[in-house]
């Protein structure tokens, strides 16, 4: 592959990660594997998009006070962790049984995301604009949308952490990041409004790849030269998609991540 592909690649996969909150990496490893690079090579190279990409779209999603902290941190505890198991022993999976398993994953989030069409979560004319945040003591907040308030507050704590344990095994095991887990679950299964749900996991799957990518580093498999231009193609996508993110609707937001989804689960099994 052509060393300024590995930029163009990243660029594209960071911009459409950021935008529906997948994390690029779903999309760059499977690319990178088409291209005939081994996946034990492009797991590492997936994660430091992910992580470079969070890095870039942070400034605005925190400046549009769409990501939620306490909800970050509290997941990411769990996610964190399943990341270094996974990266642990990611060379004990089969790669051919994680790929299928990754694309059923990709299509059932996809599915569930399209079952709640239209815009779920709607202005409340009570709140005003000292209500935009977080809830101190709970991991409740409000979110500014059209020229409204849009409160919320997480419900299914218990299942949204088991998947979130699952996101990061798969982003130790297999680079991805896990984001295309950690969003529908925020979103569909704890009832966080989209956009909130994007952004946040956004904010989170760049501690989840650092964290899985200490592991790497310790195992040698980080090649600088290719993750350099990913780093600074990531960067560039990073930033155009979170300008991107705040110019969708929530309902569009859905539908775009639904769609990807469903690409996703399609690369994954033509990898296989």
């Amino acid at each position: 592959m052509e060393t300024l592909g590995y930029g163009l690649l990243a660029l594209a996969a960071a911009t459409v990660g950021v935008l529906g909150g997948l994390g690029g990496a779903i999309l760059l490893v499977p690319a990178l594997v088409a291209t005939g690079m081994s996946p034990a090579e492009a797991a590492p190279l997936g994660l430091v998009t992910v992580a470079a990409a969070s890095i870039s779209a942070a400034p605005r999603q925190l400046a549009e006070r769409s990501v939620n902290h306490r909800i970050g941190v509290t997941t990411e505890l769990v996610a964190s962790t399943g990341a270094v198991a996974g990266a642990t022993v990611s060379t004990l999976v089969s790669d051919r049984a994680l790929t299928y398993t990754l694309a059923l994953v990709a299509v059932v989030a996809a599915l569930a995301g399209r079952r709640s069409g239209g815009l779920r979560d709607r202005p409340d004319p009570a709140c005003v604009p000292s209500d935009v945040g977080e809830r101190v003591g709970s991991l409740a907040g409000a979110y500014p949308l059209d020229g409204g308030i849009v409160p919320y507050a997480p419900r299914r704590l218990g299942a949204g952490l088991a998947l979130m344990g699952l996101s990061g095994i798969v982003a130790g095991v297999a680079g991805v990041s896990g984001g295309f887990i950690k969003t529908p679950a925020t979103s569909d299964v704890m009832g966080v409004p989209i956009r909130v749900a994007a952004s946040t996991t956004t904010f989170t799957v760049g501690i989840t790849a650092a964290t899985a990518l200490v592991v790497f580093a310790v195992q040698g498999r980080i090649d600088p030269e290719p993750a350099a231009l990913v780093v600074a193609g990531s960067l560039t996508g990073g930033t155009l998609g979170a300008r991107l993110q705040a110019l969708l609707s929530p309902s569009a937001s859905r539908r775009v991540l639904s769609i990807l989804l469903l690409v996703v689960a399609g690369l994954l099994v033509a990898q296989a």
